[in-house]
């Protein structure tokens, strides 16, 4: 079954872009799946602190 994955520009400053090129490379990952897992990392700690984020339907719509 596919996954289905949202497409986004996403604008980086030049030392961000970098660094997460070498995280990514030490950690043998493409720079997308890097990113991903960081934003799920981060995602994780504030659901820690703060709640589960409950999403709509809405939420969920592909705009």
């Amino acid at each position: 079954m596919a996954v289905i994955k949202s497409q986004f520009t996403l604008r980086l400053d030049p030392a961000d872009y970098a660094k997460i090129k070498k995280i990514s490379k030490s950690e043998n990952r493409s720079m997308a799946n890097m990113i991903e897992t960081l934003v799920k990392i981060k995602i994780r700690q504030y659901e820690d602190e703060n709640g589960e984020i409950v999403l709509t339907d809405e939420d969920l719509s592909i705009e």
